[in-house]
C-alpha cells in the first residue's frame, strides 16, 4: 500500500491554485472541472510522480468548522518537508508569505508554520540527518 493523495480544505480553489503554484511552487497534476469546482490536484516539482495534494473546497459545513477550529487554535492542517528550512522561509517571506511560527528546533527537526491565505496553517519541517 502506498500514499496516493492528501487533501487540504480551501475557501477558494482559484485563490488556492494561484498560491500553491505561483508562491509555493507546486505543479498542477489534475484540474478537471466538476460543476462549480474542480478535481484539482498538485504535485511537488521535486516529485512529479509523488503524493498528490488535493485542494478541496471547504463548503461542507463540518469541513469548514474543522478548518476554522484548527486555524483558531493555531494548528497546522498538514506539513511539507523541505531540505533547508531557513532558505525556504526566506524565499517565502520575500514572496509575502506570513509565518505564524518562525523556525524552531524540536527534537530531531526544525519547524515553521505559515498561513496559506486559504484558511489554513501549513507546517514546514526539516528533518535532521
Amino acid at each position: 500500500m502506498k500514499m496516493y493523495i492528501k487533501s487540504v480544505m480551501v475557501e477558494d480553489q482559484n485563490k488556492a491554485r494561484d498560491f500553491y503554484t505561483k508562491t509555493l511552487g507546486f505543479k498542477i497534476k489534475h484540474d478537471i472541472p466538476m460543476g462549480h469546482h474542480s478535481w484539482l490536484t498538485l504535485v511537488s516539482s521535486d516529485e512529479p510522480d509523488g503524493v498528490e495534494l488535493a485542494l478541496e473546497p471547504s463548503e461542507y459545513p463540518a469541513a469548514r468548522a474543522l478548518q476554522e477550529s484548527l486555524m483558531a487554535d493555531g494548528i497546522p492542517w498538514t506539513a511539507f518537508s523541505v531540505d533547508n528550512i531557513e532558505d525556504e522561509v526566506k524565499r517565502l517571506e520575500a514572496a509575502g508569505v506570513s509565518f505564524t511560527q518562525p523556525p524552531m528546533k524540536a527534537g530531531g527537526a526544525t519547524m515553521a508554520v505559515f498561513d496559506d491565505t486559504c484558511g489554513n496553517l501549513i507546517q514546514l519541517i526539516e528533518l535532521e540527518g
